[in-house]
């Protein structure tokens, strides 16, 4: 299993950028698909962006589908979400999730601690 530390969260205006990463640890991070994830208050969970082991297979929820680039790079195990157009309604904590049961619903078996994001307008 991984272990999964977010940053690069913040304050930012809408039409702004922000580029979110994804520590991560453990032997397996090369072998196992990534994700991300939102949870804004009173909301459920919401799928924002997954990848696939190799990075070459990548899908997006449709209501960042265009607006935010998910990345990773397995040599330093790290995952990015460059998200650019901001709204205030990205405004969410994000998740890196890990190893995906049914990453749509944003389940993951392992996942970090999250990262505040919020969008002015």
């Amino acid at each position: 299993q991984v272990q999964l530390v977010e940053s690069g969260g913040g304050l930012v205006q809408a039409g702004g950028s922000l580029r979110l990463s994804c520590a991560a640890s453990g032997p397996t991070f090369s072998t196992v698909a990534m994700g991300w994830f939102r949870q804004a208050p009173g909301k459920e969970r919401e799928f924002v962006a997954y990848i696939n082991y190799s990075g070459r297979l990548k899908n997006y929820g449709d209501s960042v589908l265009g607006r935010f680039t998910i990345s990773r790079d397995n040599a330093k195990k790290a995952v990015y979400l460059q998200m650019n157009s901001l709204k205030p309604e990205d405004t969410a904590v994000y998740y890196c999730g890990g190893d995906p049961t049914d990453y749509l619903k944003a389940d993951f078996r392992s996942w970090g601690r999250g990262t505040q994001v919020t969008v002015s307008s």
